[in-house]
C-alpha cells in the first residue's frame, strides 16, 4: 500500500538560510556633543590657567614693590568767616593738607587736584592746586584756601544745624579731594587713576571755641 521511502543519512540539502543582520540605531548629535565637550574643556582649562598666570603676577608685583596706601591729614584749619544770611554764605577758610608717599619703590604724579568745600552736603567753594610729582617716602603740604561768598539754599533742619554750630563756636565742614593719578615703578607708569578723598572736619572759628586737632582723611571707595 505504501512504497518504501529511501534511507536519509540524516543531511539536509535545502536552500541556505541567510545569517541576521543586528540593526544599529544612529546615536542623534553625539559627535556634535562629543565636540563641544571637548572645546569647553579646552577654554575652561585656558581660563584657569590665565587666572593663575595673573594671579602669580600680582602677589610677585606685591611681594616686590609692597604698596602702601598715601596718607592724608589736615593739620590745621583757619575758619575766619562764616556767616550764612539770606541766602548768602560769606566765608574765610584756609587749610594745611599734608599727604605722605610712604612707598620705597613707587612715585605719584599727582595731575589734578580740586579741593571742595561743603557744609551740610551743600558745596559752597572748590580750589583748584597746582599738579606736581611726589617722591618715595616723601610729604608735601596742600593749601587749599575758600574765600568769599556763595548763594545756597538750606532748608530748615540746615539752617537748624548752623544756628547750632553757630553758637558752640564749631562747625561741621566737609573738604573733598578729586584727584587724577598715576603711579611710577621705576620707568613704568600706570594709567590714570581717580581717586576721591574725604575730610570730617570740626573747625573752630575763634581761639575761644578751641583748638583745631589733626583729622586723618579717608579714601572714598
Amino acid at each position: 500500500m505504501y512504497e518504501k521511502q529511501p534511507q536519509l543519512n540524516g543531511a539536509y540539502y535545502g536552500p541556505s538560510i541567510p545569517p541576521q543582520k543586528s540593526y544599529h540605531r544612529p546615536s542623534r548629535g553625539g559627535g556634535c556633543d562629543c565636540c563641544c565637550g571637548c572645546i569647553f574643556n579646552l577654554i575652561f582649562k585656558l581660563i584657569l590657567t590665565v587666572v593663575f598666570i595673573v594671579g602669580i603676577a600680582v602677589f610677585l608685583f606685591w611681594l616686590i614693590v609692597r604698596p602702601n596706601v598715601v596718607k592724608v591729614h589736615v593739620t590745621d584749619a583757619s575758619l575766619s568767616q562764616f556767616n550764612y544770611t539770606g541766602d548768602t554764605l560769606n566765608y574765610d577758610l584756609a587749610l594745611n593738607i599734608t599727604v605722605r608717599n610712604p612707598n620705597k619703590r613707587l612715585g605719584i604724579y599727582y595731575d589734578y587736584i580740586e579741593a571742595r568745600a561743603l557744609f551740610q552736603d551743600a558745596r559752597f567753594d572748590s580750589d583748584f592746586l597746582d599738579p606736581f610729582y611726589q617722591g618715595h617716602k616723601t610729604t608735601n603740604v596742600l593749601n587749599p584756601v575758600f574765600k568769599g561768598q556763595q548763594v545756597i539754599a538750606l532748608n530748615a533742619d540746615q539752617t537748624s544745624e548752623l544756628n547750632k554750630e553757630k553758637n558752640s563756636g564749631v562747625y561741621v565742614i566737609d573738604v573733598k579731594l578729586y584727584l587724577r593719578v598715576r603711579f611710577k615703578l621705576g620707568v613704568f607708569k600706570t594709567k590714570t587713576l581717580k581717586p576721591k578723598i574725604s575730610c570730617d572736619l570740626q573747625i573752630p572759628s575763634s581761639p575761644a571755641a578751641g583748638i583745631f586737632q589733626t583729622t586723618k582723611c579717608d579714601w572714598d571707595r
